[in-house]
């Protein structure tokens, strides 16, 4: 297997999450060994999709270079590492990808637009070779040994609305497509003031994001499955895991895992060589 790039330019705009403003993405092949590179033509500035350069994890995950920062990138990476896209240039005129969907099937239908083009390279996995843990005392996250990718992921929240929720994924680009993909993000009314507040979420909205009220969802027409939250939690662990650079040959497991541990996990990883090992597929 080869890594692989888009066959052609395509382009987005819709509005970003957070700060809420008109942003345009460009999605362009790049050359192969690339890897995934985000460009802000605001700020002149470029940022490597990298597990190292993750500068903050509270509502999303916030890549940063030299002052600039590119936030909320989960859902697109998710996408990009769905695909199995190994090298791409993302171009913004603003501070994140557009929301979109709240999802990441909008951004891999993109990506299916744009086809697929094979590089002249071997594709590379990272290989886990020894259980990683970390947690912080509420949560954890986990990668296995395993000759495949697949996740694990546990959930529970104390409104009816979520409640407890399990769910078990092996990877495969048709089965992220169906069962992964379409799964949106979601959030509490209540924390709508807070984010405010802190000049976040601007740009969440009911037709983009699950608004849970209590034990109800406001926008449940718009639900595609019945655990769509514990999907969505898988859907952000691919895309944070997507920043250690290649595929995983791994199991994940998470546990009221969210961005934060996602990354140290990977940081954990990378801080023992006999971790790890890198192995062509």
């Amino acid at each position: 297997m080869n890594r692989a790039t888009i066959a052609r330019e395509i382009t987005a705009t819709g509005i970003a999450l957070h700060a809420g403003v008109p942003v345009t993405m460009v999605l362009s092949p790049a050359p192969a060994g690339a890897g995934v590179i985000f460009e802000r033509r605001d700020k002149d500035a470029t940022v490597p999709a990298r597990w190292d350069l993750v500068g903050e994890t509270r509502l999303g995950t916030v890549i940063t270079l030299n002052g600039a920062g590119i936030g909320v990138i989960e859902h697109l990476m998710a996408a990009v590492a769905g695909a199995e896209i190994d090298d791409l240039f993302v171009t913004l005129d603003g501070p994140e990808p557009p929301i979109l969907h709240g999802d990441a099937w909008s951004y891999l239908a993109l990506l299916q637009q744009a086809g697929r083009r094979e590089q002249g390279i071997p594709r590379r996995a990272l290989k886990i070779l020894k259980d990683v843990t970390v947690g912080d005392g509420k949560g954890s996250a986990t990668l296995r040994p395993a000759e495949t990718l697949s996740y694990h992921f546990e959930i529970t929240f104390p409104s009816a609305a979520i409640g407890t929720q399990r769910f078990d994924f092996a990877f495969s680009r048709e089965a992220f497509a169906r069962e992964i993909a379409p799964a949106r993000t979601f959030g509490f009314l209540k924390e709508l003031d807070y984010l405010k507040s802190i000049d976040r979420g601007h740009g969440a909205s009911l037709d983009n994001t699950l608004a849970i009220d209590g034990d109800q969802v406001l926008n449940k027409h718009i639900m595609r499955f019945p655990d769509e939250f514990v999907r969505h939690k898988i859907l952000d662990a691919i895309g944070d895991m997507a920043l250690a650079g290649a595929p995983l040959l791994a199991r994940f497991e998470g546990v009221r895992s969210g961005h934060g541990l996602n990354n140290a996990l990977l940081r954990a990883v990378f801080a023992d060589p006999t971790h790890y090992t890198w192995v062509e597929l």
